[in-house]
Formats: structure tokens, sequence, C-alpha cells
């Protein structure tokens, strides 16, 4: 009965900290502006390039403060959907660039928040996840394990 018991809270433990809706593994806060954690990272088809960089053409969150910037600045980056655990979210999160590392194998690159997500993490671009999966295993396992932090210029 005992064990039964510990294999019961064991069990209440993993669910209320894996199981609620959110795929954040952790997250640290360092200094403030500079906040970073590691989620998990899936792809969505923006494919930007071939919707002309159009916000709107994609049905991004964004788009109603985005939509009017320069051709250049939003095809600078590679886009992301945002839903992290750590640092603003809404409005007050779009157009911010991430700086996004695979945690697996060290590949990084920079990515531009136009979009919102309920994953608990981010919702990359297939492009931008595709330059981060260099050894293949996050597009086997659908999504990669990614520690972000937001840029304060980009």
């Amino acid at each position: 009965m005992a064990l039964r018991s510990l294999s019961l809270a064991l069990a209440v433990v993993i669910v209320m900290c894996f199981g609620m809706g959110t795929n954040a593994l952790f997250s640290l806060e360092t200094e403030e502006g500079n906040d970073e954690a590691i989620v998990r990272a899936t792809y969505h088809l923006y494919l930007p390039e071939k919707n002309n960089w159009d916000l709107g053409a994609v049905n991004a969150y964004c788009t109603t403060w985005d939509e009017d910037m320069p051709f250049a600045w939003r095809q600078k980056y590679g886009w992301t959907a945002f839903c992290g655990p750590v640092g603003p979210t809404g409005q007050a999160s779009c157009g911010r660039c991430l700086h996004v590392t695979n945690v697996e194998t060290g590949a990084e690159t920079t990515a531009r928040i136009v979009d919102q997500c309920t994953n608990g993490g981010l919702d990359l671009d297939y492009h931008v996840f595709m330059s981060l999966d260099t050894d293949g295993n996050g597009y086997f396992r659908g999504h990669l394990t990614v520690k972000y932090k937001f840029l304060d210029d980009c």
C-alpha cells in the first residue's frame, strides 16, 4: 500500500511539473532586461519568403503593430511565435528579437517575434527551426530544446 501511495504521489508531482500545458523545461531570470529560459521549440510554416515577408498574409498576431515596418526590417531575421515563460508577452513582445540556441548542438540564430503561440515556448518558422536542427534530431522528435534570450537591439 505504501508503494502504491508513493507511486501515486510521484505521478501527481510529474503531472504538476510537466503536464500543465507548458513545455517550459526551466527558466532563469538574469539581470533585468536580460531574461532567458530553456524551452521546447516547435516549427510553423510561416514561409515569409514565399509570402513576401507580409505579416498579414500569414495572419501573425503582431500584424496590427508591425505590418508597416520597412521591408528590410521584416526580412532581417527569421520569424517566430513567442509564448515563453520569461519575458514580455502580447503586444510588448512584438518585433522583439531573440537569440536562440539549440542546447544539444550549440547551433544559434536570431529570430524576430511576429506571433503568439500556446505551447509554452517558441514556434519557430520552419527555416529557423532547421537552421538550429543541425543533427536532425529535432525534426525527428518534432521539437528542439532551446535556450532563448531577449536582445536589446535588432
